[in-house]
């Protein structure tokens, strides 16, 4: 699988850009199918927990750090990122990488129990790791 929510198209299930399609197909052919020893995945949600008012996420495939926009797109802030309490009531989070991990938040959820990331169709979301491979979208479980 190669994630290409950054590479899509909106208005088709089709992507136009191809090229970088079938380069991440390539990625994971060279390292699931011949054993290559290298990066070809984005972010993988790995788990979440509870800190305080926040939630604090890990993921896979983190080679290079965790980074707000792509190689294409820089930026500094983290977008895509939701959260809600018990009664599962999404609202947007304010998402910061610290270290290997993501933590998010916002006042309006006190005790946040899920979190969720690009659960959107086209979705505005922008984390990346180091490689410059997008994160897959992603929702937490109890």
């Amino acid at each position: 699988m190669a994630v290409i929510i950054d590479v899509g198209n909106p208005d088709n299930i089709h992507p136009t850009n191809k090229q970088d399609v079938g380069l991440r197909l390539a990625l994971a052919a060279r390292a699931v199918a011949y054993g290559e020893k290298i990066e070809y995945s984005g972010p993988a949600f790995v788990k979440a927990a509870r800190e305080g008012g926040t939630l604090r996420a890990w993921f896979d495939h983190t080679t290079g750090g965790l980074k707000a926009g792509g190689p294409k797109n820089p930026a500094t802030a983290l977008k895509g990122f939701e959260i809600a309490g018990a009664d599962r009531k999404f609202v947007p989070a304010d998402a910061r990488i610290e270290g290997p991990s993501i933590v998010v938040s916002n006042p309006a959820v006190i005790a946040p129990a899920y979190m969720r990331y690009g659960w959107a169709d086209n979705p505005d979301c922008n984390l990346y790791n180091g490689e410059g491979l997008p994160a897959s979208p992603f929702r937490s479980a109890e």
